[in-house]
């Protein structure tokens, strides 16, 4: 046997001088194909130089169609590298850093199908110390599949929806507990049931609590449960939310709503994961996942004594924030387009938008998010006389500032009220609020719907005078 093939040393015992043998050269094609997702190896001009087998599947190409190409044309269906449209380049990165690289895309199939994919670059070296990047390819989301959160979808390919993504799939990744930043309507609660379908934990149940309408009075009872007899009225044993939520996620509505007493309260079970049912005498443990979102600075009311600094450090290990309306304007047609259908759905009817409608859309600011583009989507398909909305049934003038907000009588129709229901700006409640309130039957989130805020928004109202 050949003693340097099998071991690095000299007769006597010491370490060998003699440099190793070169690796042989290899295949690049066979080892690109032990990969399972789809891989490709990219020269600094963008041209493929190899592909394995399952990149030729995904996007409907033999060896010989795809070799030569840039990888932009074939996965982007783009003239341009990716970079050059503002997006976060895994090629860019690789050829500047020499670091791989790991980022979000939306690439599309060989049916001109859009779906959301994690790119994983690392930059390869040949024997003469050229450098390539291998790009391995890895399939989140088809055009068909869904984030969904109730009958929402999760909708966008604007640079900054597109890493908000990402960093809400890295996320999940983690057990960690994660707060979301955000205005008011962008979405949290739908990007929070996202990050819990993308985590291990999309098995187990998804239970929010909305801090902001949960009774002070009512919180251990509605939160940890209660057993039999627990207080004057009390018949049965009752699971509490955060039990519910074992082996799943606790979504923390508007958390920045929480009375001090009960931040205290909540910061104990966090800690410790153990918790009592009201009136009972059993430690019981439960395995959670946090998530907590605010539209409020906590820091800054930490620092004015209104949230508990030692609550906001254990909810924020990893803070998200989500980009504002305004900041990802070119997703702006395809939310409307989902908006829509939600809308026809529950209106039994079906409505688009004109090409006039789309850019005065995406010329609009937003202040109110996704929640006010839903308000003013509503009120244009109730005025359209067709299933064409045209520009001119979109209203925006009670979003702007300074504007007046919305007079009702108490003799307003209930037909009346799906015309002009209009979003407010503000959160200064209404002079008629009662007069709604009674004229549809004390139907809080028909209410919202019709002022444009959240029902927590009517609800925190209603408290405030109580």
């Amino acid at each position: 046997m050949d003693m340097q093939n099998r071991d690095p040393t000299s007769a006597d015992g010491q370490p060998s001088t003699k440099k190793p043998r070169s690796a042989p050269g290899l295949d690049v094609q066979s080892v690109l194909n032990i990969q399972q997702n789809p891989m490709v190896l990219i020269d600094e001009h963008y041209r493929i130089i190899a592909a394995n087998r399952a990149y030729q599947e995904a996007y409907g190409m033999q060896s010989d169609e795809v070799l030569g190409r840039c990888c932009h044309e074939v996965s982007h269906h783009s003239p341009v590298p990716c970079h050059m449209r503002g997006e976060d380049c895994p090629h860019q990165a690789v050829f500047t850093t020499g670091e791989a690289h790991d980022v979000r895309h939306i690439h599309y199939d060989h049916q001109n199908h859009a779906e959301h994919v994690r790119i994983r670059g690392h930059a390869i070296k040949d024997q003469d110390g050229n450098t390539y990047l291998g790009e391995e390819i890895i399939r989140l989301l088809h055009h068909d599949d869904e984030i969904t959160c109730g009958e929402m979808r999760m909708v966008g390919r604007s640079p900054a929806f597109l890493k908000c993504l990402h960093h809400i799939e890295m996320s999940a990744r983690t057990d960690a507990s994660i707060l979301f930043y955000g205005e008011s309507g962008v979405g949290k609660e739908l990007a929070s049931s996202a990050l819990h379908q993308f985590s291990a934990r999309a098995s187990g149940a998804f239970i929010t609590v909305d801090c902001a309408s949960l009774p002070e009075t009512l919180f251990e009872s509605e939160f940890f449960g209660h057993e039999r007899g627990a207080f004057t009225g009390c018949l049965g044993r009752k699971r509490g939310l955060y039990e519910m939520a074992d082996g799943g996620t606790l979504f923390l509505d508007e958390v920045g709503e929480l009375p001090l007493s009960m931040q205290a309260k909540l910061l104990r079970v966090l800690e410790t994961g153990t918790f009592r049912r009201l009136g009972g005498a059993e430690i019981l443990h439960a395995d959670v996942r946090i998530i907590a979102a605010t539209n409020r600075n906590l820091l800054e009311m930490a620092e004015e004594r209104q949230f508990r600094e030692d609550l906001y450090y254990r909810l924020a290990a990893i803070t998200i924030d989500l980009p504002p309306l305004r900041e990802r304007r070119e997703d702006i047609p395809g939310i409307a387009q989902v908006l829509l259908e939600r809308i026809g759905k529950s209106w039994g009817g079906q409505w688009s938008l004109s090409k006039e409608a789309e850019r005065r859309l995406f010329a609009y600011d937003f202040p109110g998010n996704v929640r006010e583009l839903r308000n003013i989507l509503q009120k244009a398909a109730a005025l359209a006389d067709g299933p064409v909305i045209q520009a001119s049934h979109l209203d925006f003038e009670l979003s702007r500032p300074g504007a007046a907000g919305p007079h009702w009588s108490a003799s307003s129709s209930a037909s009346d009220a799906s015309v002009h229901q209009t979003p407010l700006r503000t959160r200064t409640q209404p002079d008629d609020l009662d007069a709604l309130l009674r004229q549809h039957q004390g139907n809080r989130r028909r209410v919202a719907e019709i002022l444009g805020v959240s029902e927590r928004t009517v609800y925190r109202w209603l408290r405030r005078r109580s």
